[in-house]
């Protein structure tokens, strides 16, 4: 399939940008068609599902999150991984900035399960998805994000059954979240 940009207009660089482009593409019997479509660009990402094996916990964050709030969460708030943009750094070397900010803990040893498009219709963004362990002894502070982000970040240390139990009441809704519990999940049944 041949794909040609003929012209892309920024239509917003506030936080992101929202660009409008204008392709033409190969159709079904091989004729070219021009077709227009938004893509948002807020760069790529990596999330981290923190685990304790020997106390059967995970580390999760709570935050108020807009786009949720103004499409029906009541409160805004959401429970998730730790998570980041990657702005000029590795996938490896985001996330364990991003643990320590955000839940206070230096991880050592992580392991990288995925790379996915998380909206794949809209936004351009591929979202690296990492596991690690966390120990007690790996806390260098609180967390809560970092003040000049405007961040503010509440810490969840709970059991792993409670998590998965939360994804089945809604509790839980965050996609990156749910899939690397679940990934989680499996691999200790597995086990």
């Amino acid at each position: 399939m041949a794909i040609e940009i003929l012209k892309t207009e920024v239509l917003s660089n506030n936080w992101y940008t929202l660009n409008k482009i204008t392709y033409e593409i190969d159709g079904a019997g091989g004729e070219k068609k021009v077709q227009v479509r938004e893509a948002y660009d807020r760069g790529n990402g990596a999330a981290i599902l923190l685990y304790n094996p020997a106390a059967q916990t995970v580390l999760l964050t709570r935050q108020f999150r807009l786009p949720t709030y103004i499409n029906g969460n009541p409160d805004g708030m959401l429970i998730e991984v730790c998570a980041g943009l990657l702005d000029k750094d590795n996938a490896e070397d985001c996330i364990r900035r991003e643990a320590e900010e955000e839940v206070g803990y230096r991880i050592g040893k992580v392991e990288k399960v995925f790379e996915v498009y998380m909206s794949p219709g809209s936004v351009t963004e591929i979202l690296y998805l990492f596991l690690a362990e966390y120990d007690p002894s790996m806390k260098v502070h609180e967390g809560g994000g970092l003040e000049e982000e405007q961040e503010n970040i509440e810490v969840l240390e709970i059991g792993f059954a409670e998590a998965t139990r939360m994804m089945g009441t809604g509790e839980i809704r965050d996609a990156k979240t749910i899939m690397l519990l679940q990934h989680l999940q499996l691999r200790l049944k597995a086990n």
